[in-house]
């Protein structure tokens, strides 16, 4: 008989030649179950999409409750469904005042595609300048602002007039010129490490940016929706953005994304010509019910500050000479070890000992740790203990420190 694990390798397309191949069965809270009756502790989430954890049972119920009602009625933009509604308001209700009104999408790599649009619109300028190690999703447009060309070159051309600067670096500033529409940088750089911001240097951009009237777009589709401790990882910075792209964890593990800017600027894309972006999905009540539901949940809860003490008992349990820093703000963490195959083994140990941890795209020494917001102590404490076993192994058996 033909297994599951078989039929997925045969039927489903690949994203790489060695896929995990975990076969689930259920998940629930910080716990995946697999079908061979194991529980994987779970300090992935989804890669940063399940922020309440799995099945969180607030957002199983709007679900629930939404499709009983109605699911998908009509393209976005044409008829008033109130979770969308909901969801909308009650997101400007907690950003500044001129990020007030969203367009709703499926995914953060198409609120990237929007944010661009609308830069490209509002200035009627072409260049975009992106950040070298930057990640903001993998189609055209969104790969066109990767600063990795080793995983952009099989796909070219991409979307001409992209230029690059170096994240942290002040003097590149000065590339954000009058020809710039628009410069799109990460609140946190995700692929490259979790590396955080330094002296200021978001604001400094949207300082450059409002003197040659460009547009500052910033991704929070990974640092998002609490996982920094804040709402959003701007909040932490001193600045508010032109445009903020948002995603993964905004609905707790259903697909989703937007992007937020001020009324005046949306409204650019209503017009000349009409349907500037369009999307069948975006905005589907189901998904917007879920997103409400988490939004609602860290909004009433004190889930959001608690992410800094939890990321106080990583930084305190994770100590060990393989270890050469530990990257990134709340629960959005890159354990950065002596090297690559390092790295592979404590992920691969891990797995095997019931944690998951897992990589990043372009920093080959970092371990991910970007587990649910409602991972308990007891838990990071549980899971800490296999990472340090795992380096523990990896000392003996890769000899490293010789």
């Amino acid at each position: 008989m033909v297994s599951q694990k078989e039929d997925f390798l045969k039927y489903q397309a690949a994203t790489s030649p060695y896929p995990r191949l975990l076969e689930v069965e259920r998940a629930e809270g910080s716990y995946i179950y697999t079908t061979d009756g194991k529980r994987y502790l779970d300090f992935v989430a989804g890669v940063s999409a399940c922020t309440l954890g799995h099945c969180h049972p607030e957002v199983v119920r709007a679900i629930q409750e939404q499709c009983a009602r109605y699911m998908h009625v009509m393209v976005y933009g044409e008829y008033v469904q109130k979770p969308a509604v909901d969801f909308c308001k009650l997101l400007a209700e907690h950003l500044p005042p001129q990020l007030n009104t969203t367009y709703l999408v499926n995914s953060g790599t198409e609120a990237i595609e929007g944010s661009v649009k609308l830069a490209k619109r509002a200035t009627g300028r072409t260049q975009m300048i992106a950040a070298k190690d930057a990640y903001h999703g993998n189609t055209q447009g969104s790969m066109s602002l990767m600063g990795y060309e080793e995983r952009k070159r099989p796909y070219r051309p991409l979307i001409p007039d992209v230029d690059f600067i170096e994240f942290n670096n002040e003097a590149d500033i000065l590339k954000i010129t009058e020809r710039t529409a628009g410069v799109v940088l990460e609140s946190i750089q995700g692929g490259a490490g979790f590396i955080e911001p330094k002296n200021d240097y978001l604001a400094k951009v949207k300082r450059r940016c409002e003197e040659v009237g460009a547009l500052l777009i910033i991704d929070e589709i990974q640092p998002g929706f609490g996982r920094t401790g804040k709402l959003f990882g701007f909040e932490n910075y001193g600045f508010v953005p032109d445009i903020i792209a948002i995603g993964k964890g905004m609905a707790s593990g259903m697909p989703v994304g937007a992007f937020v800017s001020s009324a005046e600027l949306m409204r650019l894309l209503s017009h000349n010509p009409k349907m500037g972006h369009i999307t069948t999905f975006g905005g589907n009540p189901v998904i917007a019910a879920a997103s409400l539901a988490t939004l609602k949940q860290l909004l009433t809860t004190d889930l959001m500050a608690q992410t800094l003490e939890k990321e106080k008992l990583f930084r305190k349990y994770l100590q060990h000479p393989l270890i050469e820093s530990i990257n990134g703000r709340g629960l959005m963490l890159a354990v950065i070890v002596k090297s690559p195959e390092i790295c592979d083994y404590v992920v691969n140990y891990c797995q095997e000992h019931g944690l998951i941890v897992y990589w990043l795209l372009f920093e080959k020494r970092a371990v991910r740790l970007s587990p649910p917001l409602t991972l308990t102590e007891e838990e990071i404490k549980t899971g800490c203990e296999i990472i340090l076993e795992a380096l523990d192994m990896a000392q003996r058996e890769i000899n490293i420190l010789k």
